[in-house]
C-alpha cells in the first residue's frame, strides 16, 4: 500500500476525534489490522480518509 499524501496524514489524538473513538481504540485497530499506521517511532499517523470510512461504516 502507497503512503497517503502529507496532508491527509493525522495524529492518533485527532484520528480518535475523527472515528469518534478513544485514542486506545486507534491503537487497537492498529494491532489488529483494522487501520494502517504511517509515521515514525514515537510518532503515529493515520489516513483521515481511512478513518472517515471506518467512521462511516459504524454509523447506525
Amino acid at each position: 500500500m502507497n503512503k497517503p499524501p502529507r496532508h491527509r496524514l493525522v495524529p492518533t489524538n485527532v484520528a480518535a476525534l475523527a472515528a469518534g473513538v478513544s485514542e486506545a481504540t486507534i491503537r487497537k485497530w492498529v494491532s489488529r489490522g483494522k487501520i494502517t499506521r504511517y509515521g515514525t517511532p514515537g510518532r503515529s499517523e493515520f489516513d483521515i480518509e481511512e478513518l472517515t470510512e471506518i467512521a462511516l461504516q459504524r454509523r447506525p
